[in-house]
């Protein structure tokens, strides 16, 4: 069905309509209502339910949830509720973890201020905090298109029809999406939003930015025994089982009822080929100061999500006529922190003031330029810019070198200077890899189903479910291209970097032919960042669809 039959699409119209319900957008929410409660305020969510889609690590930096609501201590429905007591950082081989002293880490690494929760759980927690205030969301609704007025403005999005068959035909349950139109717009999509990524090329918001750079981050909880929980306590590695150049780690979060928070980041700038992100997870758990935490526990959850590395030098332009990027959609992860939220959440409320000064002068549908004039001296500007080397330090010189150079520059910076200016990140993540020539198969073991699994047994944990009788969000561009670079080159490595069992190649007599899973993409969107041709497209599918997580 072309665009010219289809039924015309209702519209809404608002002050300020936002995309996405992660903690940037909720925050940005509240600080307008909070600023203005005559403002409306709109946000749509892919997800299911707020928090649905939801994942991080997560120990939480609370000083910008301070600022955006004081008295959060002090509400029992709030879900922080253990405080990091003990911190540890490791060196991994493949029989040691080697202790690094406290003394020898950064100030700025410490974690004793900081709470162990579920991210998702916050959200939905704020979610409702949105509400009270006068905030419209609207949950299982994807924003598939942007809406540009006569002049190239940003005018709103569109959410996507609901009801497309595979074969592109509207289906008896076929419903039309909505427009929702807003003053301005502010996109909090997460890392490697597809709207986002639309508004940066069309406006050349990255002109004058480095490559974005990306991690992808995989995560299990697990209830454990009690006498094998220590409430409170967090520990983060690097080392094995990754090789020197391939950057990365793990982190061990003790909290809640029992819970034990698992999880392993693999920086998506590696060059093998042939190695598995979640293969490398699951051989860290097999570590021998590892997995006696696990002996007797069970897994309950998993998931997986793309992580924004680049930090300071790879912020694009965050304000385009119409709107702006806040929250993991601008880029503001602090990679050495490993923590992101209260970026997020900093950044939300201060597009979230500028906005609402804008409106109260009467402005409409300009760039909210004074957001971007703003940021880099804000706490979030700060935050990214004493860490800024340490990614690259890490990427150039291995894991073994760069991380004492990235040490001793924080270091550096906990006394105001650095030694290395400001350094540049190489190229696009999709551009690391070698061909398969250079590089040997991996011999991962096969999962015992205890302790270490396979990714559909995973993928069923995140409770990921897609219509099936839908279009396949995950666009190849060029079927050809796919198999002469990727298969013929690469080895298919998308059947190795995407954590869900998405991609996989089939021999067949006329040849191998690419298979793509599409029900089991927990959305993490890494194929959108590491296919090594830049083939393959993420888009949203049917609002609604993707992972359920709970307690992520």
């Amino acid at each position: 069905m072309s665009d010219e039959t289809l039924p015309p699409r209702e519209s809404m119209e608002f002050d300020v309509v936002i995309v996405g319900a992660g903690p940037s957008g909720l925050s940005a929410a509240i600080r307008l209502k909070q600023i203005n409660p005559e403002l409306s305020v709109v946000v749509v969510e892919k997800g299911s339910e707020v928090g649905a889609h939801i994942l991080s690590g997560a120990v939480i930096d609370v000083s910008a949830l301070d600022r955006l609501m004081p008295s959060w201590r002090e509400d029992e429905s709030c879900p922080l509720k253990t405080h990091v007591e003990d911190d540890h950082f490791y060196v991994m081989t493949a029989s040691k973890a080697l202790k690094v002293p406290n003394i020898m880490v950064p100030p700025m690494l410490d974690n004793h201020k900081n709470f162990i929760g579920s991210l998702g759980d916050l959200c939905r927690w704020l979610g409702p905090k949105a509400e009270e205030l006068g905030v419209e969301i609207y949950p299982g609704f994807a924003a598939t298109e942007v809406l540009y007025g006569d002049n190239g403005e940003v005018r709103g999005v569109a959410t996507g029809d609901m009801g497309i068959g595979r074969d592109g035909q509207p289906k008896d349950s076929y419903t039309r999406g909505m427009e929702l139109l807003g003053k301005y717009t502010l996109f909090a999509e997460g890392a490697r939003g597809s709207l986002s990524k639309q508004l940066i090329a069309n406006y050349k918001l990255d002109k004058d930015s480095n490559p974005p750079k990306f991690g992808i981050g995989l995560k299990e909880i697990w209830q454990v025994e009690p006498s094998k929980h220590r409430k409170g306590r967090i520990a983060h590695s690097f080392g094995w089982p990754l090789s020197n150049n391939v950057g990365g780690g793990s982190f061990l979060y003790h909290y809640g009822d029992n819970l034990v928070a698992v999880g392993f980041v693999v920086h998506l700038n590696y060059d093998d080929p042939y190695l598995s992100p979640f293969e490398q997870f699951q051989k860290f758990k097999t570590h021998p100061s590892v997995a006696p935490i696990f002996e007797g526990g069970k897994r309950i959850s998993y998931g997986a999500r793309a992580i924004t590395e680049g930090g300071y030098q790879s912020v694009p332009r965050l304000t385009f006529p119409g709107g702006a990027l806040i929250g993991c959609a601008a880029g503001f992860v602090n990679v050495p922190r490993i923590k992101g939220v209260h970026n997020a959440i900093g950044s939300g409320m201060l597009a979230a003031e500028h906005v609402a000064a804008a409106l109260a002068a009467g402005r409409t549908n300009d760039e909210p330029v004074d957001y971007e004039n703003a940021w880099r001296d804000s706490v979030v500007g700060k935050d990214l810019f004493r860490v800024r080397n340490v990614k690259p330090l890490w990427s150039k010189f291995g894991t073994a070198v760069g991380v004492v150079l990235a040490g001793f520059e924080m270091w550096c910076s906990t006394f105001g200077f650095s030694v290395f200016g400001t350094l540049s990140h190489g190229k696009p993540d999709r551009s690391t890899l070698d061909p398969a020539k250079s590089h040997e198969p991996h011999k991962n073991p096969k999962p015992d189903g205890k302790l270490t699994f396979d990714r559909l047994s995973s993928v069923f944990l995140s409770n990921t479910n897609h219509e099936e009788d839908q279009p396949v969000h995950l666009k190849v561009a060029d079927m050809k291209l796919q198999k002469t670079s990727e298969h013929d080159v690469y080895a298919g490595p998308s059947g190795r970097y995407c954590p869900a069992a998405v991609y996989e190649w089939v021999e067949e007599p006329t040849g191998p032919r690419f298979v793509i899973n599409a029900q089991n993409c927990v959305h993490c969107k890494t194929c959108d960042i590491k296919d090594p041709n830049g083939n393959i497209t993420w888009v949203p599918p049917e609002g609604g669809g993707g992972p359920n997580y709970q307690g992520m």
